[in-house]
């Protein structure tokens, strides 16, 4: 059944018996500090818990500034503080493990992550396991989960991953080429502070890889098989729509306030578990199987997880809707005005809409372009499956062969 409300068009389930909405509890810890004026509360935020850890990346957030605000911050409520820099993209494993050897030797009560997702999900995963026995690594390799953790807090410099609110942290182990994520009540930040003004040095590559990170995210949680998810339907297609408007703007004018604060804000509720209720299983819930195409990628050629994202994701829809296109053509009607009657060219202009935004924005659309062929995609496909034990996404369900189609759709 289709309604009409104020010229738009929505699918309205009418069999409520079939696929009705999930259970969930929904619970989100993480206290939000957004806006310009928020860096001087990070010493009184730190200062709740005692001795902390800075965490960063490369030399961004000593260029802008950030890093001496954060400093005087700390310094100004009475924190004691040590650092830790170099925090790659993909983040590494061997920097978790060095970051969990300094927490224990400073007997650190709180780590600081000052950055984007990759150092966020490097803090997260430091701090569950410092207070772990054995290995890391084996809570990714899912045989062990997290019982405890030291407090993580954010001041975030990157709008893409939402990790700075989320329950999830993703790692690489180079040695294997393995790229895994870890969900876990224990990985959300105790707090966050959003300033955008702290973004206001990214390079354009880097607001376009987010805006991919960012609306892949709300696409994961789109497509889903549940029939009456409209409440969140709704939201994730005004966020999608948020995200495509915005990025564009915040490339022209870099330092608009306005533009930075929207695309910083979409991020976070992107990715911050509420639009995933009633979706799925235990009540939350997506497909997630491009997150896992994509890791593989990034994995193997360390691309930035973004652009993998921007030419996994339209080779997917590609593909999926061959057997199941109804919800693909109503995220293309909803978001990009798709309005196509026939339903393979329906699909066929929302997987062009998607790439001709990615292109707007000067991301990749094709592994062809970025240098990747062909002779790793059986062993990415297989590996991808492994991740979930050979049951890869919730939209259509993905064996290695499936995935490696994908790859060669996606060259």
């Amino acid at each position: 059944m289709l309604l009409q409300s104020n010229g738009a068009a929505y699918l309205c389930n009418t069999e409520r018996n079939i696929f009705a909405m999930n259970d969930f509890t929904y619970l989100n810890p993480t206290k939000i500090i957004f806006g310009k004026d928020t860096d001087p509360q990070i010493g009184r935020e730190c200062a709740a818990y005692g001795k902390t850890l800075i965490i960063y990346g490369g030399g961004s957030a000593e260029k802008s500034g950030l890093l001496n605000r954060v400093r005087k911050s700390l310094d100004a409520a009475g924190v004691q503080h040590c650092e830790m820099g170099g925090v790659k993209p993909n983040p590494r494993l061997d920097f978790v493990y060095k970051a969990i050897e300094k927490i224990r030797s400073e007997d650190i009560k709180l780590i600081l992550a000052v950055g984007g997702g990759s150092v966020i999900d490097t803090a997260k995963a430091a701090s569950t396991g410092a207070v772990y026995d054995g290995d890391v690594w084996d809570f990714f390799m899912k045989k062990a989960s997290p019982k405890g953790h030291i407090p993580v807090g954010t001041v975030l410099t990157i709008p893409a991953a939402g990790s700075e609110s989320s329950s999830s942290s993703v790692i690489t182990k180079e040695e294997t080429n393995d790229k895994r994520s870890l969900t876990s009540d224990h990985h959300y930040p105790v707090f966050s502070v959003l300033n955008p003004v702290n973004t206001f040095s990214l390079p354009a590559y880097q607001i376009a890889c987010g805006a991919s990170d960012m609306l892949a995210h709300l696409m994961e949680r789109y497509f889903v098989n549940v029939k009456s998810c409209d409440v969140t339907d709704r939201l994730i297609e005004a966020d999608a729509q948020t995200v495509i408007k915005y990025a564009p703007l915040t490339i022209a004018e870099p330092e608009n306030y306005d533009y930075r604060a929207e695309i910083m804000w979409a991020a976070t509720v992107a990715h911050n578990g509420f639009l995933d209720l009633g979706r799925g299983e235990g009540g939350r819930g997506g497909d997630w199987a491009s997150h896992q195409i994509e890791h593989q990628l990034s994995a193997y050629y360390d691309i930035a997880h973004g652009a993998g994202l921007a030419i996994v994701f339209p080779a997917w829809i590609k593909f999926v809707s061959r057997t199941n296109p109804d919800k693909i053509i109503q995220f293309g009607r909803q978001v990009f005005g798709v309005n196509e009657a026939d339903k393979q060219q329906a699909v066929n202009k929302t997987a062009e809409a998607l790439e001709n935004f990615s292109k707007s924005i000067g991301m990749p659309t094709r592994l062809s372009e970025i240098g990747i062929g062909r002779e790793k995609f059986a062993e990415m496909a297989d590996k991808a499956c492994a991740c979930k034990n050979y049951d890869l996404g919730v939209y259509v369900k993905l064996t290695p062969a499936d995935v490696e189609e994908i790859y060669n759709i996606a060259y």
